[in-house]
């Protein structure tokens, strides 16, 4: 088979809601050259287009893309983690309803992760429980950070102790809905921004002692991982020569074993040195579908490099197997 694990879905149930002018959502639909947008009270607008929430449109453009089946994941901006925490908690639960609406929809072609709201982290463990009863699902997409803190604060301990005991898959996914400082030209925000905060959760998780502290846990990492597995020899040399870096109990490319990257790098040559150095066992199909930053054809980037049939079938098949299903 062939699998997309970074697959974005915005549930109807949310679409709807916003249509309606639900206030808590904070965006609004609108219409721009006869595409409609969603624009959020922050600033950020993206096309709200029918393949995010519309089960035909996505099935549609999977068989054009020659994919199987998708791991669903919330876009970003429902991430929601600015809201007060009643909100957000609440918030999720309508998100990670309609991600499993949809799942059941058509459960052998589709899978999903949840959201939780990571502003408390004790209601984010409830919802891991109540979506691993209810629907089963065994994977959450967060943030790289949550609102400007660092995976490694103590206040998300309780969080990665639950995914750690449930067997949850942790996908780490860059967000923003206001524009960043310092990027607000040449769309930086996401160019430059997404990577770097990327590689920021990964050192976090590395540096302060989370991989340490809980073995069982698994992270999926986007578009490639960011600078993080390009950088990983800087982060040694960091470990070996800076007392304040010495903070985990090996040297850091030990835990390249603990992550999985995406291909999401848009060039042959960069990703054929991921599979090199991660090993095509950590390195699975993704499309960032259906933002424009991503594509709508993820398998042609694989199929441009120069790998054997046993490499593509794991980054399309048996990689994301171990993560999801």
């Amino acid at each position: 088979m062939v699998i997309d694990a970074h697959h974005h879905i915005i549930p109807k149930c949310v679409v709807d809601s916003i249509r309606k002018g639900d206030p808590r959502f904070e965006a609004e639909i609108q219409v721009k050259d006869q595409q409609e947008w969603i624009v959020h009270r922050q600033g950020y607008a993206y096309p709200l287009f029918d393949k995010f929430y519309d089960i035909k449109a996505k099935q549609q453009d999977l068989e054009n893309a020659n994919l199987d089946a998708v791991v669903l994941s919330p876009a970003p901006p429902m991430f929601y983690y600015w809201k007060d925490a009643e909100t957000g908690a609440d918030l999720a639960r309508i998100i990670n309803d309609g991600t499993a609406e949809m799942i059941g929809q058509n459960s052998q072609v589709f899978q999903g992760m949840a959201t939780v709201s990571m502003q408390d982290p004790l209601a984010a463990v409830k919802e891991l429980e109540r979506v691993r009863s209810l629907y089963n699902i065994r994977a959450v997409e967060i943030g790289t950070s949550i609102e400007g803190v660092n995976l490694d604060a103590p206040e998300f301990t309780p969080f990665f102790e639950a995914c750690d005991s449930l067997g949850f898959t942790l996908f780490l996914h860059p967000y923003y809905v206001g524009d960043k400082s310092g990027l607000s030209n040449y769309y930086f925000t996401n160019l430059i921004g997404n990577p770097l905060d990327t590689a920021k959760a990964a050192g976090s998780l590395i540096f302060g002692g989370v991989l340490d502290r809980f073995p069982n846990l698994k992270v999926m990492l986007a578009h490639g991982g960011g600078y993080f597995p390009y950088q990983i020899g800087r982060f040694n040399k960091g470990f070996q020569e800076r007392k304040e870096s010495r903070t985990c109990k090996e040297e850091p490319s030990s835990y390249l074993n603990r992550f999985y990257f995406d291909t999401l790098t848009f060039h042959p040559q960069a990703l054929e040195f991921l599979v090199k150095l991660a090993g095509a066992d950590h390195v699975v199909l993704g499309s960032d579908y259906p933002f424009d930053m991503g594509t709508l054809k993820p398998m042609d980037l694989v199929t441009s490099c120069d790998f054997s049939n046993d490499v593509i079938e794991k980054i399309t098949d048996k990689s994301i197997r171990s993560l999801f299903i």
